[in-house]
């Protein structure tokens, strides 16, 4: 219990209990995907870095989200692999949830706070030899393909978090969903307040996406012969959600049983609201930017030589951290790439919207760049599509078949923290390429500028609050005219071009002055404001 002890004493604030499916804490616990949970390894560092009284509450994947790797034929194949991790604690707790009518043994072990330097996180898992097969594979995978499985998750996460929280004797001032995997939560706390008003004064909700496929909705009839109410009566889940159809939209019932949400990023917040609070009940929807840890991700040297303003060791330690990204790229793609030229990345999770291919839309456009021998580019692409998104998969394959034959491009398979860190220290440019306004925040050029990479970026999510055109970023900028959407791709494209070719690229080989002040700008400029710390302070001050 010493573990509790260090979450709940001797801290500042109220107490919080954090839900989050996924959790992005160091290469060796690999139960993230992406973007929200690099958001989350952050909110736990920032919270245990600042004294912050929160504890965390997680899924131990069994197979994590899953290994990317190559077949023989050098495309990409997804393998699920069991993990092992030594250094969790077991707390000795063991309880039964009540999955599909089925009784599911549960386990809660835990990540030590001062291993990693996180708030307390504590995992929930099923693979025990109590459980049969069906309810051992729930912690499989993390976002399973099939409905009845992330179901089973959701309500594993949230009424298996609140239960250990009693089991614990921890009692959280405030519940914070993040995303609304957990949403079950909140109908176990019904159960035990047995009113509304109760559940809303205690339970915060972030929402991470304007993206369909993020926003989860499901049958009432598999919701409630899973056991995804709870104890809750279907006639009682419609009343308090106010939602009386064939199906519960887990965003909109989150919005209506929270006392306060957030979007984030300005624009997030501002989309966020146009698409849900609409809905009669939906509790305010504010805006909280999402950042992430410097102490975690700046590279100590750069931050050193950054602070000292010696300009000259600024550029001699962006050539050694190429060299080491170009190391990599050697090893998986036997390309050898030269820390002088100038090197774009684009790395991120693959999804449609945030185009991935926008550097290729004029093929000839694309290797008049590249080949350029007075001023030559190097181009890195990585990033994990679902696995199940095949569209995504073929994408990933195409755009390694594109670059296969070009030795200034490369594309490399295991997008996780290790990776992202040398991605976004070894690069010059860190591109960013999303269809406006689908972008929820973006974190990842946040810490690509803290170490030295400059945004390159259509003005979505986090950008507009940070980006200043040419003097600590470039950006293209967002339009939203009805006729710019319906060609938004094509001039999108068209302006990504004509700022490489007409400043990118001439700056960096001829202006280095100028080119080093926009690096330094950058550096400056993105923080402390887009530093967790300010984000957490954030959330204690307007959420918690």
């Amino acid at each position: 219990m010493d573990n509790v002890e260090k979450g709940t004493s001797n801290k500042e604030g109220k107490l919080v209990a954090y839900f989050c499916m996924e959790y992005a804490i160091d290469q060796s616990l690999k139960i993230y995907s992406g973007g929200l949970g690099y958001l989350a390894g952050s909110h736990l560092r920032s919270a245990y870095s600042l004294n912050k009284n929160l504890v965390a509450i997680g899924i131990l994947w069994k197979k994590g989200y899953y290994d990317q790797v190559r077949d023989e034929e050098q495309n990409m194949q997804a393998r699920f692999l069991n993990k092992e991790y030594s250094f969790l604690e077991d707390t000795g707790i063991k309880f039964t949830i009540q999955v599909n009518g089925n009784t599911v043994w549960v386990k809660a072990m835990v990540l030590p706070s001062a291993l990693f330097g996180t708030a307390p996180l504590y995992l929930l898992t099923t693979d025990l030899p109590e459980n049969d097969f069906l309810a051992r594979s729930i912690v499989d995978r993390l976002y399973a393909p099939e409905t009845t499985a992330k179901v089973a998750q959701s309500i594993l996460l949230g009424i298996g978090g609140g239960m250990l929280l009693d089991k614990l004797g921890i009692k959280p001032d405030t519940y914070h969903l993040n995303e609304g995997h957990g949403l079950p939560l909140a109908f176990y706390l019904l159960n035990k307040y047995k009113n509304k008003e109760e559940v809303k004064r205690r339970l915060v909700f972030t929402t991470h996406t304007p993206e369909k496929a993020g926003n989860d909705e499901h049958d009432y009839d598999l919701l409630l012969a899973m056991g995804f109410f709870y104890s809750l009566e279907l006639e009682e889940v419609k009343q308090v959600t106010g939602m009386f159809g064939d199906s519960l939209n887990y965003t909109i019932a989150a919005l209506k049983l929270s006392r306060i949400a957030n979007g984030v990023s300005e624009i997030h917040g501002k989309v966020s609201r146009q698409i849900w609070q609409g809905n009669e009940g939906a509790s305010e929807i504010i805006s909280i930017t999402n950042a992430q840890k410097k102490d975690y991700w700046m590279d100590a040297f750069m931050q050193k030589h950054f602070e000292a303003g010696d300009d000259r060791m600024i550029s001699a330690r962006k050539k050694e951290l190429k060299k080491s990204l170009f190391e990599v790229v050697a090893d998986q793609t036997g390309k050898l790439f030269d820390p002088e030229v100038l090197t774009i990345v684009w790395a991120r999770r693959f999804a449609g919207y945030k185009r991935v291919d926008l550097l290729l839309r004029d093929y000839d456009r694309f290797i008049k760049l590249i080949n350029n021998t007075l001023q030559p580019v190097q181009v890195i692409w990585a990033g994990k599509p679902y696995p199940e998104d095949y569209d995504g998969v073929n994408l990933f394959n195409r755009i390694k078949k594109t670059a296969a034959p070009l030795k200034n491009c490369a594309v490399l398979t295991g997008y996780e923290l290790w990776l992202s860190a040398m991605l976004k220290k070894g690069s010059d440019i860190w591109l960013n390429t999303p269809r406006y306004p689908r972008e929820a925040s973006g974190t990842s050029g946040m810490t690509a500028a803290m170490n030295g990479s400059v945004n390159f970026s259509v003005a979505d999510g986090w950008v507009p609050e940070f980006a200043k055109h040419g003097i600590n970023s470039f950006v293209i900028p967002a339009n939203e005219s009805p006729e710019y959407f319906l060609r938004q791709d094509d001039e999108d494209h068209n302006r990504l071009f004509n700022i490489l070719e007409t400043e990118v690229v001439p700056t960096y080989y001829k202006d280095k002055n100028k080119w080093m002040q926009i690096v330094k700008n950058s550096m400056t400029d993105v923080l402390p404001q887009f530093d967790s710390d300010r984000m957490i302070r954030e959330y204690y001050e307007k959420m918690y």
